[in-house]
Order: C-alpha cells, then sequence, then structure tokens
C-alpha cells in the first residue's frame, strides 16, 4: 500500500467531478492561458476526448459537464478512426455509433480564452500541393513536407464556433510564445520539423498558408554559427517510436557540412526567457532538442541536442541515469524540466551551464552533462528491487503558484500511482498528492493550474487534472449489473488540487 500522506502532503484539498460519459477518454485539460494564469477566470474547464472526437467542457461552478463534436475539414468516412471500438465493454451507450478520426489530442488556451486544439482534419496523405517539393513556398522550397498527421483548430467560447487551421506539417502537442502575435508552435513525435502557426496574423487574414511556418532540426556541425545547404542527412534505422533503433541514424558524415537530426518531439515548450523553442524526443535513451527560429525562418532556424545521460551514453549527472524524456515544461528562469518516463525521473536542463554545442560532434547530443539534474520520484518499484515502476508520463512546472507550493515548482504526473508529485527544488523534497478514490480511478496524463480570484488565498486558484484512461471502467465502481449484464458506468474524472496553509485552514 502507498505510504500515508506526510507534511504538507497533509494539507492537500481534492474536488472531483465526472464529465464526459462512459466511454469518454479525455486525454488532456486546459483551463486558462499557461502564460497568464488569470486568463478564464472562474470559466469552464476544457478536456479533449481522443476516442469520441468531442471537446468536454465542465462549469466548476454550476458543476455541468458538456462536450460538443469536433468538425473536420474532410468527410469522416474518407478518414481512418485512431482508436479500435471492439474494446468497449456494454454501456448503456452500447448503440451509438463512435467513430474518432479526428483523434482530439491537446488543449491549450490563447490570451483571449479560445481553446486550440491538434486533431486530424483530413487523411494526413492528402497534403496541399503548396506544402510538397516543387511548389513556390519558401518553407516548401527549403524543406517539403509530403504528409501531416494531427492538424490544428480552435474553439471560441463566445461565438460557439470552430475554426480549423489546415497545416503542412503534423501535431500533437502545442505551446504559445510569448510574442506579441502569440505565436503557436506545434510538436509531433517521428516529426522532421517544428510547425507553428502566428495566430495574429492567421486572426487578420484568415490564411492559413501564410501563418504558418516549420523548420527542420539542423545542428551547426561545422562551427560557423549558421546553417547552410547542403547538409548531413541521416539514415534512419527504422523501428518502434520507443526504441532505441526508432531514433538511431547513420551519416556518410562531412565535417564541413551542418548536419540534419531525425529528433522528433512529443513535448514542447517555449522558454519565456529567450523565445527558443524546446521539445522532448521519447525514446531511448531520448534527448531534448532546442530550435531557435531566428529572424528569417526557415533560412535562420537552427537546432541544439541534448542527450539524456544514461548507460549508452555511459555518463551520470549527480550519480543518476535515466531515459525516455515525454513531458516538458520550463521556468520562469529558463531552466527547462523534463519527466523521464522510463526511470521515473524529474529531470532539470540548465544551458546556461553548458560549454561549447557546436562541431563535428554536436549532432549526437552528447554534450553538457553538466547541465542535467536527476532527480528520482517517489512511488512504487518492482517487488524485490529498487526498480522503479511508476510511469510520470507528463509534466508542467506551476510557474505562478496556482497550487499554493511556490512560483517555479515542477510536477510530475504519477500515471501508474493515482497521483500528481511536486518536487521542491529549493530542497528537493516532494510532494504526493494521492488521488484515495475511486481506486484506480486516476490515471493523469496533463494538468494545468489557475488563479480564479488572486485575493482569496488558497481557495481562490488550484491545479486541474483529468484521467486520461483508456479503460475507465476498471476504476472501482465501474460496473454495474443490468437485467444480468455487467455494464460500465464509470466516467472520466476531473480533480483539483489545492494546497491549503494547515489542515484546518478555513
Amino acid at each position: 500500500a502507498p505510504p500515508r500522506p506526510q507534511g504538507v502532503e497533509r494539507n492537500l484539498v481534492l474536488t472531483q467531478w465526472e464529465w464526459t460519459d462512459e466511454m469518454g477518454k479525455i486525454h488532456d485539460e486546459a483551463s486558462t492561458d499557461k502564460r497568464d494564469p488569470t486568463v478564464n477566470a472562474n470559466g469552464p474547464i476544457y478536456g479533449v476526448d481522443i476516442a469520441n472526437d468531442n471537446l468536454a467542457m465542465l462549469d466548476p461552478n454550476t458543476h455541468t459537464a458538456t462536450m460538443v463534436r469536433i468538425p473536420t475539414l474532410a468527410d469522416r468516412s474518407t478518414m481512418r478512426a485512431s482508436y479500435a471500438q471492439s474494446g468497449y465493454p456494454a454501456s448503456r451507450l452500447a448503440d451509438i455509433a463512435r467513430f474518432n478520426p479526428a483523434s482530439i489530442h491537446n488543449p491549450m488556451l490563447d490570451s483571449r480564452g479560445r481553446v486550440w486544439y491538434t486533431a486530424t482534419l483530413r487523411p494526413p496523405e492528402n497534403q496541399p500541393d503548396w506544402c510538397l517539393e516543387g511548389s513556390d513556398n519558401q518553407y516548401a522550397e527549403y524543406f517539403p513536407v509530403t504528409r501531416s498527421g494531427r492538424n490544428v483548430s480552435y474553439y471560441d467560447p463566445e461565438t460557439g464556433e470552430f475554426t480549423m487551421v489546415d497545416t503542412c506539417f503534423g501535431s500533437h502537442h502545442l505551446q504559445f510564445a510569448h510574442d506579441e502575435n502569440e505565436t503557436l508552435f506545434l510538436s509531433r513525435p517521428n516529426s522532421d520539423v517544428f510547425g507553428w502557426v502566428d495566430t495574429k496574423l492567421f486572426d487578420e487574414t484568415g490564411d492559413g498558408r501564410r501563418a504558418q511556418g516549420w523548420c527542420p532540426t539542423v545542428v551547426d556541425t561545422n562551427g560557423d554559427g549558421r546553417i547552410t545547404k547542403p547538409w548531413n542527412e541521416p539514415s534512419v534505422v527504422g523501428g518502434a517510436r520507443f526504441e532505441e533503433d526508432a531514433t538511431r541514424s547513420t551519416y556518410d558524415f562531412d565535417p564541413a557540412l551542418d548536419t540534419r537530426v531525425a529528433v522528433g518531439a512529443y513535448g514542447i515548450i517555449v522558454n519565456p526567457v529567450d523565445g527558443s523553442v524546446w521539445g522532448a524526443q521519447d525514446s531511448y535513451p531520448g534527448k531534448i532538442v532546442r530550435l531557435v527560429v531566428g529572424d528569417d525562418p526557415p533560412e535562420s532556424c537552427i537546432a541544439e541536442v541534448f542527450e539524456v545521460p544514461s548507460e549508452r551514453w555511459d555518463v551520470e549527472a549527480n550519480g543518476e541515469r535515466g531515459f525516455m524524456p515525454r513531458g516538458l515544461d520550463v521556468d520562469r528562469n529558463g531552466v527547462v524540466w523534463t519527466a523521464l518516463s522510463g526511470t521515473n525521473h524529474l529531470a532539470s536542463f540548465d544551458r546556461s551551464r553548458c560549454g561549447s554545442l557546436t562541431g563535428p560532434t554536436a549532432h549526437t547530443g552528447r554534450h553538457c552533462a553538466e547541465g542535467w539534474t536527476l532527480h528520482p520520484l517517489p512511488g512504487p518499484t518492482f517487488k524485490g528491487t529498487n526498480v522503479r515502476a511508476d510511469y510520470n508520463y507528463y509534466n508542467w512546472v506551476d510557474q505562478f503558484d496556482t497550487l499554493g507550493l511556490g512560483e517555479n515548482v515542477p510536477i510530475a504526473t504519477g500515471t501508474g500511482s493515482d497521483s500528481l508529485v511536486a518536487l521542491l527544488p529549493a530542497t528537493g523534497e516532494t510532494v504526493v498528492m494521492r488521488v484515495p478514490y475511486p481506486l484506480a480511478g486516476f490515471h493523469p496524463r496533463g494538468l494545468d493550474g489557475r488563479i480564479d480570484d488572486p485575493d482569496a488565498g488558497w481557495k481562490g486558484r488550484g491545479v486541474y487534472s483529468s484521467t486520461g484512461s483508456d479503460t475507465v471502467w476498471h476504476a472501482e465502481d465501474g460496473f454495474a449489473v443490468e437485467d444480468g449484464e455487467y455494464r460500465s458506468i464509470s466516467k472520466p474524472i476531473l480533480v483539483k488540487f489545492q494546497i491549503r496553509p494547515h489542515p484546518l485552514a478555513n
């Protein structure tokens, strides 16, 4: 059994709601603009139901849950379902036709409270001609993209309308930059590029082609401070996404050239200090990548890669080795944090500690081990071993003290232990915030925090996270018996986390 709460963990207050329905699978939620947690104060929480192509909404004041079907550019019958439906158990909803080719994945709010999200809008292979080789589009001329995967859309709560942006590049997670154009950057695993949408330009023109751009990740291996063609091209050894072979590249290497690296990013974040874009590659041992777009993209784009200290590299960071970064965030000081899902670490990376990051080996990422610090997280272990068995699916940094533990506190999802796990950077102390009920009912993937009333103390703020389980009926009380048959009655739960000053605080 997990240990009982200790110390500040006893000050935790949980509020729970059910939302969507018995077939719901909320992959991620969003309550506010990450850059300003007062946006959408007291407003609804938004969730993306990846298995059913729904945008879910929950009003925490009236305790009302609703959902709306998202649109696509192409007819759904021409698109491939992203999740098989045959795994669903019997349900009162069993006769409702479900078809989920949009695979809505990750939401973020902008400064106006609009909900931007990633979703497939058309068959990925049906690329517009201007994305491809031979186009006069400046980005396609520099690096054409032959298929997209998910694209990007937004929902405007004021009008109830959806707006879709057909992108050449694929998307998975998305984050806003801190610039006046509210540039939206997007990542996708196994992709060769980082993409972006200038949302101000898109609002002004409605022209998705003009508003978007992308860059490949090319490292300065000839040391001249810029990226020039031709460059060394990777020959990627095929394999599953999470295997080492998925990202092992071989080169006919010319040290006089720069070098493109096949990174692909799961998590993504924009550094508020210098505007650089960071991504996390979830493979073994995995890398994080930094991209500077520059003043004249795509030619001005330049990348750096940093491999996680691991057995393969044969180095350690503060006595620890790890692998497989997934989630990614940054604090207000520009220190990057990533959850190592393979080894249950919260890892920080401080680029200011690094020396030279260019030259003929820079594309390997095996430099600046001194920039890494790996913090082991508490959690379950495999029986008879000290091997940690939790799964830290993602992480988030509480930059503005929305939880109550202070500013710039990184938090990992204890996806296999019904919890969120905060790390206090000043002391290295961890705070485990476990959801005790329903048993096996909280399977978090993402989280964010909002300030509803800055003058209301702990009651005016909180962190939100939803269960992201594929199989909500496995939770305690997940089934009921009706007419002699088992029926799924569980719904995903949304949880609000708050830390009060002491256990009896009003």
